[in-house]
């Protein structure tokens, strides 16, 4: 069983930053990819970035340049760092995981079967 636990939403101005969290419990992390998706109210749940075992990192379209995903190994930890924030990032934030999800899926989020609870991200104009 892997629980995962996000923290670090919260309210913020447009042009501000947060770091999002996710720790991760119950399996070996090093050896899975993790990935962070996001709904906004009324809208389909959607991709943001992902992060392999081998640290390869990809990102939606709209947050290149702005978000950074990463992970500490040793905390079992993997963050969402966002840059530059706009209105339209407003959504809740989830991190997902599964050992068996693989680079070409990484986007999809019908293969991850392990979520976390989610984090609130309000961007104010």
């Amino acid at each position: 069983q892997v629980q995962l636990v996000e923290s670090g939403g919260g309210l913020v101005q447009a042009g501000g930053s947060l770091r999002l969290s996710c720790a991760a419990s119950g399996r070996t992390f090093s050896s899975t990819a993790m990935g962070w998706f996001r709904q906004a109210p009324g809208k389909e749940r959607e991709f943001v970035a992902a992060i392999t075992w081998g640290d390869k990192t990809y990102y939606a379209d709209s947050v290149k340049g702005r978000f950074t995903i990463s992970r500490d190994n040793a905390k079992n930890t993997v963050y969402l760092q966002m840059n530059s924030l706009k209105p339209e990032d407003t959504a809740v934030y989830y991190c997902a995981t599964d050992y068996l999800v693989v680079p070409r899926n990484l986007e999809d989020s019908s293969k991850y079967r392990y979520w976390g609870q989610g984090t609130q991200v309000t961007v104010s104009s």
